[in-house]
């Protein structure tokens, strides 16, 4: 990737955020910007633009991802959660670097949007 985002910065650590989980794949924080009492972000290590840029080699840290969220959600004492990833400008994707919202806390509607 050769843009710099917010989330590369962040991962630098050249920007702070609320952490909430770490480990060498992934980093998981607070949104600056909740949409729900609860709306954390979990982001790859690995510089990967959106889902559309994902390979088949990229299947073990997706998997990873969703893994995390769960233990994130959980350790936030959700019992329901919704797990977003926007994919592209349409969809309502912000910062081209690949992120699991983790959202709750609170009722969510369908259809969202």
């Amino acid at each position: 990737m050769s843009e710099e985002t917010i989330f590369n910065r962040i991962l630098k650590g050249d920007i702070p955020c609320d952490e909430v989980y770490s480990d060498e794949q992934c980093l998981a924080f607070r949104d600056v910007n909740p949409q729900a009492p609860v709306h954390i972000l979990i982001i790859p290590r690995k510089a990967i633009k959106s889902l559309r840029e994902v390979k088949t080699r990229d299947a073990e840290i997706l998997g990873h991802l969703l893994l995390v969220a769960g233990k994130v959600a959980r350790k936030e004492g959700l019992e329901s959660w919704r797990t977003v990833i926007n994919t592209g400008t349409e969809a309502g994707q912000t910062v081209f670097h690949l992120h699991l919202h983790i959202i709750g806390g609170r009722s969510l509607n369908w259809p969202p949007g």
